[in-house]
């Protein structure tokens, strides 16, 4: 996968994550899991796109991390939605199979980044 594809592929993930945040309860859980995985699903698209024009490793190995961080706390919160009950397995899994294969990605890039 090109660096293009994850640059569209990242934007698609937090599109995702948006409508589905958005269609959690309205109650106080959800709307606190709401505000917090639109946060980190948009960081990880913006973030990302940083990556892509950083000025050096330093910095590329910096934001990459910060797109790692970000995107595992994507799949925490559509756990943790799951587990307390607000989404059904069908709904969640989709999306934290994305974020575990995009945490995969980014921790291989990282490790390259940091063999050189």
């Amino acid at each position: 996968m090109d660096k293009y594809e994850l640059k569209k592929r990242t934007k698609l993930f937090a599109h995702q994550c948006v409508k589905f945040a958005s269609s959690l309860p309205k109650n106080k859980l959800g709307t606190h899991i709401e505000g917090q995985l639109i946060r980190c699903a948009s960081s990880v698209a913006v973030n990302y796109r940083a990556v892509l024009l950083a000025h050096s490793t330093p910095a590329f190995a910096a934001k990459l991390s910060v797109v790692l961080e970000e995107s595992d706390e994507c799949d925490f919160w559509v756990e943790f939605a799951l587990d307390e009950g607000l989404t059904t397995p069908k709904i969640a899994q989709p999306l934290m199979k994305e974020a575990k294969e995009l945490i995969a990605i980014f921790i291989s890039s990282r490790k390259t980044i940091q063999t050189r």
